[in-house]
């Protein structure tokens, strides 16, 4: 039961009257009475709560940064008309910060055996899934003085997938690509180490490409045309230890970790070359193998929803006997993790060797837009101090990027904006020299 705002103004109201007209227990008693019946009486008139009938439908997935669109019915089966004041609870981070409390609350008349729909509008500002909490239900007497109150478990779930936002970059690749595999007329012909067909020489070509055999059976000098490797198998390791969990700029490294490998996934896939996705700290997060080009995307996306930065140390060991476990064949491995210096140095230098000798890897990093800020600094004694900093923490990326490389891996260590096209970059500079 819960009383509203008419009950204590007619409370007050009533103590007037005492005071006024009645001065004694009778006045005093004959108000309470008075007004205990109509809250006893209003009680009753209201429709019930827990006789209502809950359902949910509408949108269970959206992009970060995009509109959810959530339908609740409320279906009255009682005798009596509803007149409710409702609220659908949502987790806060399922609308922007500053939104109006009242986003959340609904009124609604409901009149016998009919039913009513209430919109939830999500605009969630972090990924995973969004759960609904309870519906609560304040049904109100038609004298507006009491009103029953419930609530009710309607779950629905609506999973927040990243945003994608290297997406932008795709044309521009997918131009490189077919460039490199000689699908769009250009002056300079794409090479590759897969033997695509033989055509005849116009002046400009190679000569290193003639084919002789194939010139000696034929009156016309024959040239070999190349493709880039196709069905290769690339796979995609995103650390989700503590380095992940910091912010750089307004987004956290796993994010912007996830968008390059997105862009990478798309790209590479389109190329067509066989996918997998892992997702380590101490132990496996997340995996994604044996998909076809179509459901590539979705399933990456799907899996990475969930996740979030754990705050342990990642095991590189055990990444690397997973990484040796889940790829059996040749591959092409790219690790998106931190270039800190201890985790390098202790972590992931004594275990790289081992995935080096058996596949190409490829590093991949989030480096911090703010420290180039402060290495710009000048002029005052604190900004000095922050450029001294900056210079020293460029300096040990700089170290553990060129170890690594020593190692036999390729580095891309690049700001959150910029990771994702370099990071495709790379795989096209890599693909275009037959290294894969």
């Amino acid at each position: 039961m819960a009383l509203t705002g008419r009950s204590a103004l007619l409370a007050a109201l009533g103590t007037l009257v005492v005071g006024l007209l009645l001065p004694n227990w009778t006045g005093v008693l004959t108000v309470q009475l008075l007004l205990v019946l109509a809250i006893v009486y209003d009680l009753i008139r209201a429709a019930p709560v827990r006789t209502l009938q809950f359902t949910r439908s509408g949108d269970t997935s959206v992009r970060l940064g995009g509109t959810a669109t959530v339908r609740l019915t409320v279906v009255n089966t009682s005798r009596r008309p509803l007149r409710a004041r409702l609220r659908d609870a949502w987790p806060p981070s399922s609308r922007p910060p500053g939104t109006d409390v009242n986003a959340s609350r609904h009124s609604l008349t409901v009149p016998p055996g009919e039913g009513r729909h209430v919109l939830s509008v999500l605009t969630p500002t972090r990924r995973g899934d969004r759960d609904a909490d309870r519906v609560t239900v304040r049904s109100h007497g038609p004298l507006g003085l009491a009103a029953r109150q419930g609530s009710h478990l309607v779950p629905w779930t609506v999973r927040v997938l990243p945003a994608f936002d290297s997406r932008k970059h795709l044309p521009a690749k997918l131009a490189r690509l077919r460039e490199l595999d000689g699908r769009t007329s250009v002056l300079t012909r794409g090479e590759g180490t897969e033997f695509d067909s033989l055509r005849e020489y116009v002046p400009g070509d190679d000569t290193r490409s003639i084919d002789w055999r194939a010139t000696a059976r034929q009156s016309s000098v024959a040239v070999r045309t190349w493709r880039p490797e196709r069905d290769r198998h690339i796979l995609i390791v995103l650390d989700t230890g503590r380095t992940s969990a910091g912010r750089v700029g307004d987004v956290p490294r796993l994010d912007a970790a996830m968008d390059a490998a997105l862009l990478l996934a798309t790209l590479a896939s389109r190329a067509g070359d066989r996918i997998a996705f892992l997702a380590h700290d101490r132990r496996v997060r997340a995996r994604v193998r044996g998909r076809g080009p179509r459901d590539t995307l979705p399933a990456l996306v799907d899996a990475m929803a969930p996740l979030e930065a754990t705050l342990v140390e990642s095991d590189a060991r055990r990444m690397v006997s997973t990484v040796l476990h889940e790829a059996r064949h040749r591959s092409l491995v790219v690790l998106l993790t931190g270039l800190d210096p201890a985790p390098v140095e202790e972590g992931l230098l004594p275990a790289l060797p081992a995935l080096t000798q058996r596949h190409t890897v490829l590093v991949a990093s989030v480096t911090d837009p703010r420290i180039e800020e402060m290495a710009g600094a000048r002029g005052t004694v604190d900004g000095v101090y922050q450029a001294a900093a900056a210079a020293r923490a460029r300096a040990e990326r700089r170290r553990s990027a060129d170890r690594l490389r020593r190692h036999g891996a390729t580095v891309v260590d690049a700001p959150p904006a910029d990771l994702a096209p370099a990071l495709a970059d790379a795989y096209l500079t890599l693909k275009a020299t037959g290294r894969l």
